[in-house]
């Protein structure tokens, strides 16, 4: 007999396929992508100069203070301590927020369900924090205990979601990064360098692989053809000149990329596309995984 869904699976299953969030994730992806309109900004909060989304690390800092309050919460005399971990707690939670939105508004429908809800916990959980600091400091301690064991179950709700979303989901996530396990090894050939557009990216597929492949005059670049930001296919994007230098720009996204080494110019990508070496023998272009 097949193995019972747990019912918190199932309840994260109709999240996902809920339509009716539909209309609320469009209304608050168009005041998101408005409010971080300018491109310097988002790749700022996507963390393309880190190299790594700034998101999950920010994280780190809300739910850490607040799950060491509640710790303290229970030992006496150590008042003075939680409500100060509960204050930099809800400073911390305002850039987390913020990366957070950023990272959204660039997902597809079914982890904009998620993420939409996920979000809604955490600012259910940042109210009860600030609740419980208010009244800590209004001498009223145990009813600030109270708020705050309420806060942390709002946040662990969200936690939960938010890992859903990355480890289910996959969001986050680098999409390109089984190229180098699958990729045969040795010089592969791609075909004809006349038979490569110039100028114009193309897709040639090597043992189920597919890579992207930029001809321009008698050099040729490769780079794997899924984006590591949500697998959109860059052989459908569009060749850009960015600060100098030939780019790739995901059809999907948004998402450019060097051509010359793979980096991320622009996110909401944050990974490096995989590079190949190339050369052309005979009129045959061949590539092959760096070392």
């Amino acid at each position: 007999m097949p193995a019972a869904t747990a019912p918190v699976e199932t309840v994260v299953d109709r999240i996902e396929n809920a339509g009716p969030l539909d209309p609320v994730v469009k209304t608050v992806r168009k005041i998101v992508q408005t409010a971080l309109k300018p491109q310097a900004l988002r790749d700022a909060l996507h963390g393309v100069w880190l190299g790594h989304p700034i998101h999950p690390v920010l994280t780190d800092v809300p739910i850490g203070m607040w799950s060491a309050a509640a710790v303290l919460d229970v030992m006496p005399g150590t008042g003075a301590a939680s409500s100060a971990l509960i204050a930099v707690g809800c400073a911390g939670a305002v850039p987390t927020a913020v990366t957070g939105w950023a990272d959204w508004s660039q997902l597809h429908p079914q982890q904009q369900r998620v993420g939409l809800v996920h979000a809604a916990a955490n600012i259910i959980g940042l109210g009860c924090y600030a609740g419980s600091l208010a009244a800590r400091m209004s001498g009223h301690p145990l009813r600030g205990k109270a708020w705050g064991y309420a806060g942390l179950g709002a946040v662990m709700v969200g936690g939960y979601l938010g890992g859903h979303l990355a480890f289910r989901q996959a969001a986050g996530v680098n999409h390109a990064a089984d190229t180098i396990d699958l990729f045969p090894s040795g010089w592969q050939s791609l075909g004809r360098l006349d038979d490569l557009p110039d100028g114009k990216p193309a897709k040639r597929t090597v043992d189920g692989v597919d890579l992207l492949v930029v001809r321009r005059g008698q050099h040729v670049d490769v780079l794997s053809n899924q984006c590591s930001h949500l697998s959109g296919p860059l052989a459908d994007g569009e060749f850009s000149i960015e600060r100098g230098q030939g780019c790739i720009v995901c059809p999907w996204h948004g998402s450019t990329f060097r051509l010359s080494d793979g980096r991320a110019v622009h996110g909401p990508a944050t990974a490096p596309q995989q590079r190949f070496e190339t050369r052309i023998v005979s009129g045959n272009v061949e590539a092959r995984l760096p070392g």
